[in-house]
């Protein structure tokens, strides 16, 4: 470790669309790695090639009706990234129309372990740094390229971070001290053909949102097509995890002084009827994630800031560890590792984050 890693940071202003183009000329060569491999991993998961332009098609229109400005900025990305506008709502997409397909046709892991996401978060006392804090460990696919948007909605300000291409953010904090962080969930419920709100503009509006209530609404409503958990977190009010299915939805409140923790499995799918088929293909890192983040965070109380990072980079379990890196025997269709990870201080509203592994470099932070 010692060096930091970064990513692009746009400032983006403007009406939607000239937004849109903005992050399409600054992100142009980043955007077309990224169509290249989601196309492939479309292909890999079993979607047929016939049908991608028509699933993507269905996902343009859903975009279109629910909202306007996220359709005009993806018009902006399109235009100015030289891509086809279905290439870039397949990106937008991407998270229905792979999960569905994990779920349609198999899920593509290796001993059944797949990557995903770690999320965690405290209110005031939790930590020894003051305040509210969120984050996680995003573990995710080789080869996909991100970047920091940073914009206005009326007055207030967000700072998130998406793959290039993307309009939404995903995994960030705005100026009145809320934030959000995301794990994939999937359940045999879920289906890419449903019409609503797609995850992607769902998560935006949530890191929109100026309330801990607002943003909850947006995580839950209208009921989602795939499972996915929407770990939230504002300055004044405390921190959630929202677990939403097409079956319905349900929030965790933290409980007590300890850490709340979230890794990529219903806490209690009991309680919303799910079915967690891909759950049952062996050797499973998400209840050894969970457990393990909460055991490192348990060892000390409050938590301090070094503590929390070494959780962050620890590798106890190997290749169902916290800190993931590409298994070099698997096909490298199917190799996964900590893509990004980030470390939310909410009243702060500073975002500390690696680019890659948090285990091979320092922390680097950009603040609101």
């Amino acid at each position: 470790m010692g060096f930091m890693t970064s990513l692009p940071l746009l400032h983006l202003q403007g009406s939607p669309h000239r937004q849109g183009l903005q992050h399409g000329e600054e992100l142009r060569e980043a955007i077309a790695a990224n169509v290249a491999v989601y196309r492939s991993r479309m292909l890999t998961s079993g979607v047929p090639e016939g049908e991608l332009a028509e699933r993507s098609q269905r996902f343009l229109e859903q975009f279109t009706r629910y909202d306007a400005d996220y359709r005009a900025t993806m018009d902006g990305i399109a235009e100015a990234s030289g891509q086809d506008l279905l290439d870039i709502a397949l990106l937008n997409a991407r998270y229905e129309l792979l999960y569905s397909a994990w779920s349609e046709f198999g899920r593509p892991t290796v001993d059944g372990i797949r990557s995903e996401c770690t999320s965690f978060g405290g209110s005031d006392g939790v930590f020894t740094a003051s305040g509210t804090h969120i984050g996680q460990n995003w573990d995710w696919f080789t080869g996909v390229e991100g970047a920091l948007l940073q914009w206005q909605r009326g007055d207030t300000t967000m700072i998130g971070f998406t793959e290039a291409g993307v309009a939404g953010a995903k995994i960030g904090l705005n100026s009145t001290g809320v934030g959000l962080c995301i794990n994939g969930l999937g359940a045999s419920a879920d289906d890419w053909r449903l019409d609503t709100v797609p995850f992607h503009l769902r998560s935006r509006r949530v890191l929109e949102s100026t309330s801990l209530a607002e943003a909850i609404g947006h995580a839950v409503g209208p009921r989602p097509a795939c499972s996915s958990n929407f770990f939230i977190g504002s300055a004044s009010e405390g921190v959630v995890t929202v677990e939403t299915s097409p079956l319905g939805s349900r929030v965790i409140y933290e409980g007590g002084d300890a850490p709340l923790v979230h890794a990529n499995h219903f806490r209690d799918p009991e309680a919303l009827g799910v079915y967690q088929s891909w759950l049952e293909t062996g050797r499973v890192s998400t209840y050894h994630r969970c457990d393990r983040m909460e055991t490192l965070l348990a060892k000390e109380s409050p938590v301090s800031t070094e503590r929390l990072h070494a959780a962050m980079r620890d590798h106890e379990g190997g290749p169902l560890g916290l800190c993931r890196h590409p298994v070099e025997t698997d096909p490298v269709e199917l190799q996964t590792h900590t893509a990004f990870a980030a470390h939310l201080e909410l009243d702060a509203k500073r975002f500390s984050y690696t680019w890659g592994p948090p285990c091979e470099s320092e922390f680097a932070t950009v603040s609101l």
